[in-house]
This record gives C-alpha cells, structure tokens and sequence, in this order.
C-alpha cells in the first residue's frame, strides 16, 4: 500500500509540475507534454513496478520536434528495467499516417544501447492506432517493434482500451537479454474514465508480459520469468 500511494503521489506530482501539461500555439508554432501512462503495477509474483510513457513536441503541423521517454521502474531492486529517450523529427506522409525519425538512447538491465530508427505512427483503418519503428544499434542490430491499440467507447466518459505490442530483432544481443526472432510480446486492457474533458483520465487494468525464443532463454538464465501478469492502476495526462 505504501508503494502504491507513493506511486499515485508521483503521478500526482508529475501532473502538477510543468503546467505541464499544456498544448499552446505561438505564431504557428505547437508545443506541448503529455503523459499517456503514469501507472503502479503490481505482479502476480509480488513484484512492485512504476511504469510511465510521456511525450514533449515542438513545431508545426508540417514539422515537429519530438522527445519520447518511456521507463520502468523496479520498486523491489530500488533499480530501472527500462529507460527509454527518443529525440525525432515528425512529418505527416497522409492525413492520418505521420513519418518519424531519429535518435534512441536505451538504459536496460544491462549495458546501454544507441540506436537510429525510423517509423510510423498513426490511424489505421477503423480508427485502430498504430506505432512501429525499425531500430539499427552502434553494434549493427536490426530490431523493430509494432505497437496497436484500440479506444472502445462504452460511455462519453469511460472508455475500454486493448493494447498489443509485438517486438523482434534479425540477430542476438545477450548482453541486453534480446534474442534473434520474436523476442517479445505486451498485451494490456484498460478501463478509464475521463475526470477533466480527457486532459485527466484515470484508470484501472492489467498487463501482460512474455518473452519468447532466445530472449526468454536469456531471461531464465538470469534468474527472469518468461511472463508475467500486472494488476495496473494510473493516469493519462493529456492537454
């Protein structure tokens, strides 16, 4: 419960501090911060973790500047399993599908990574939003993610939302528990209800993790489950 509560604390916090969260235009120019996750998890085998993924912008509708940040937070080892930092540029390629690019600077239980990447991001078909980047580490690795997710409306408030992300690499990186083929799966379910015309939307759920192939052969030698299920509590931030 303690955990928990400093958990909420942080997110409360994080919401209070940069006036933060605001999306403001000035002689053409965007900019604004948003967190989509600010969220406690809680495994099925004990373990505490915090978990958040915000996103800073700067431009126009043409252009934009992007800094990403994604993380995970080991409450039990007081240690990061992930911290994630992307700098990009972004353009629109069609109305609804926007091309992105640039640099990825990754912290993992392990020895630290750089990488070039580039992607898509955007509306599919049936309003089902997608994400999906092709990664090329300063060791030479290929890797490349696919993230879906769907917003169903059961009210004007409270929203069901799916989330699936699929991960694989073209060659083994050990060092950082990546293996060559499908290395990774996330799969969550989100219930929400917006508090503030969606600018604070708070919301309960749970999390799926698993590791597949040589990742999860690398996971089980360093002592790692294959998977796992979260219990998720939270907050999506967006203005």
């Amino acid at each position: 419960m303690k955990r928990l509560m400093t958990a909420l604390l942080l997110s409360a916090s994080a919401s209070v501090g940069a006036e933060e969260m605001r999306h403001s235009m000035h002689h053409g120019f965007f900019y604004g911060l948003q967190a989509d996750a600010l969220e406690y998890r809680y495994g099925d085998s004990g373990e505490e973790l915090g978990y958040w993924s915000t996103e800073a912008w700067w431009g126009t509708d043409e252009l934009k500047a992007l800094w990403l940040s994604e993380a995970e937070y080991d409450f039990d080892h007081d240690s990061w399993e992930t911290l994630d930092n992307r700098l990009a540029l972004q353009a629109p390629i069609s109305d609804f599908i926007d091309l992105r690019g640039g640099l990825r600077f990754d912290t993992p239980d392990g020895e630290n990574r750089q990488y070039a990447f580039v992607g898509l991001s955007g509306l599919l078909p049936y309003w089902l939003e997608m994400d999906s980047n092709l990664y090329l580490s300063e060791h030479g690795d290929l890797s490349l993610d696919l993230a879906l997710e769907y917003e169903l409306l059961l009210t004007n408030r409270l929203h069901l939302t799916p989330e699936l992300e699929f991960d694989a690499a073209l060659s083994d990186d050990e060092a950082v528990g990546v293996g060559r083929g499908l290395s990774g799966m996330e799969a969550g379910l989100r219930l929400s209800y917006d508090l503030v015309d969606r600018a604070v939307v708070p919301y309960v759920g749970v999390h799926y993790e698993r590791a597949f192939g040589r990742s999860a052969d690398f996971a089980v030698q360093d002592g790692e489950d294959r998977d796992g299920w979260f219990a998720v509590a939270g907050v999506r931030l967006m203005f």
